[in-house]
């Protein structure tokens, strides 16, 4: 691999856009008739959480619903903690966030109703009020976005770049705080890449990866969280981490959800000897909501000391199972599983943060020219879970409540002298073998203590090991030379050490966040905010 040279010249744009999901890109689109846009994604621009989201987007789009009835739902889901401004302001925009989408193209799936687009409705919403293309809404959205923002003049993609820190007036010995840029690493020639903008954007997304089982994609490391934090933002709610309780779970099969539709159409979950033990659990078995099961599946493996549990929809015939569940049916079949005569292995996975870095309603963080958007910011929106579909929503309202914030910003100052990335004092690691055994260890223990049900004990011993990992970390970066999984075990360390101390710091069980010694509610509902 090759090394940078001290005298690689630094980039500028006009706005620094960090992440390439639905929220980086549609602030890019955004911004881009009258700014210079670089848009920074660790791998290619279709690679995102955004991409994988199968649901929809959820906005109040036929005449039968209303505003107050989509705030009320979701502040149901939220047990109390959700900002009602927040949610107020995300609600009323979603028809036109929803219409934005139609004007670039989203494929929707139509119908013959008077609106001409199809409305499903989810768990916890009391109307059918999502609009989706087909089961896989994600997907067709960033594809549509993707081809638009490729044949842009004014936005430069920096795929396989990975952001290592933001370049603040703290930094850099200024009086004034503000951040000017960041340091990005170019995974395909090892050179770190200088990059000034007068407004950065965090659209990172979630820390999924910091668990042993997640749906998210492997590039979800929590790096806006960890890079805001450094910067000195406040996060908030870290300890929310939502599951899902049925993810495939085979080697070959990463992240691959099983709908929690088979259930509807009757699955039932078993132990590897056959038992049913959701009758235990929930009167309503395994049509319970997802915390409930989740949780059921998870004191069941725990309890038994089981890798997993199985879901068997064999009463339900191989026609049945391909009309209705034609990716699930497929996908099992190439591992070797034929969900008409075998069981599906199944367990619960981490599958989206409910909190991360402090925002307003234009999406500005604590520190002057940092917006965050989507996943890694903290509007207020999702509160202690998150309702369904409302994501994404959230992505396209922010995005364009920050481009109308940076386009209003006066003329920025002028940009100081920004630093070359210093490398003068470190070498090529002598093994990698440190970062993936850290990782490993990372991944298994918050799985085992910061997971679906949480304890005093547990939270102790996982925060000690973060902060054993950490000085290795630490001393690891200072004397080698940086990599993408350097990077990104640094970042998912930190965020692991915020989700826990946001966990000790909750003091009942509300929403996503259960503690065996606190399950009581509290009477007064109070957001965790960590200060660096």
């Amino acid at each position: 691999m090759s090394h940078p040279s001290p005298h690689s010249p630094i980039k500028y744009y006009d706005v620094l856009i960090l992440g390439s999901g639905l929220a980086g890109q549609s602030l890019a689109l955004r911004l881009a008739e009258t700014h210079k846009v670089a848009l920074v994604t660790k791998r290619k621009l279709e690679d995102s959480s955004s991409a994988k989201a199968q649901g929809g987007i959820a906005a109040v789009l036929d005449t039968t619903d209303s505003i107050k009835s989509h705030i009320d739902d979701t502040l149901i889901a939220g047990a109390g903690l959700c900002d009602e401004a927040a949610t107020r302001y995300i609600v009323e925009h979603s028809a036109e966030a929803v219409r934005w989408l139609i004007d670039k193209g989203v494929p929707f799936t139509r119908d013959e109703t008077k609106f001409g687009f199809h409305l499903t409705r989810e768990g916890g919403h009391s109307h059918r009020r999502i609009i989706h293309a087909a089961d896989a809404t994600g997907n067709a959205v960033q594809q549509t976005l993707t081809e638009i923002v490729r044949k842009h003049p004014n936005i430069s993609i920096l795929e396989d770049h990975i952001a290592v820190d933001l370049i603040t007036g703290a930094k850099l010995g200024l009086k004034r705080q503000r951040c000017w840029g960041a340091y990005v690493l170019d995974l395909q020639s090892g050179h770190v890449v200088t990059i000034g903008a007068p407004y950065t954007v965090l659209a990172t997304g979630g820390a999924g990866k910091a668990y042993l089982y997640t749906t998210n994609p492997d590039i979800a490391t929590g790096d806006g969280v960890a890079m805001a934090w450094r910067a000195g933002c406040r996060v908030a709610n870290m300890e929310f981490i939502q599951f899902h309780p049925t993810c495939l779970y085979h080697p070959q099969a990463k992240s691959f959800l099983i709908s929690e539709a088979v259930r509807g159409e009757g699955g039932l979950l078993r132990l590897p000897d056959g038992t049913r033990f959701m009758d235990q659990h929930d009167p309503r078995g395994e049509l319970a909501t997802r915390d409930i099961v989740a949780r059921a599946i998870d004191y069941q493996m725990k309890k038994h000391g089981v890798d997993c549990v199985y879901l068997d929809i064999t009463h339900r015939s191989a026609d049945f199972l391909r009309e209705h569940f034609p990716n699930i049916y497929n996908r099992c079949l190439e591992l070797g599983i034929d969900i008409a005569k075998q069981w599906i292995p199944v367990v619960p996975a981490a599958h989206f943060s409910c909190g991360g870095i402090v925002t307003d309603l234009s999406a500005r963080t604590d520190v002057p020219a940092l917006y965050a958007l989507g996943e890694a910011a903290c509007t207020g929106l999702h509160g202690a879970n998150r309702l369904a579909s409302n994501s994404l929503l959230e992505c396209v309202v922010l995005s364009q409540a920050a481009a109308k914030d940076i386009c209003e910003q006066q003329k920025p100052p002028a940009a100081p002298k920004l630093p070359h990335w210093d490398e003068s004092r470190v070498a090529d690691a002598d093994e990698e073998v440190v970062i993936s055994h850290n990782w490993e260890e990372l991944r298994r223990f918050m799985w085992d203590y910061v997971g679906i049900v949480r304890t005093d004990k547990r939270l102790a011993r996982a925060l000690h090991r973060i902060r054993l990992l950490e000085r290795e970390i630490a001393e690891y970066y200072a004397n080698f030379r940086i990599s993408n999984d350097l990077i990104e075990l640094r970042n998912l360390v930190l965020n692991a050490h915020l989700i826990v101390r946001c966990a000790q710091k909750r003091k009942e069980s509300r929403g996503l966040h259960y503690s065996l010694d606190y399950p009581q509610l509290s009477a007064k509902a109070r957001n965790t905010v960590l200060t660096p």
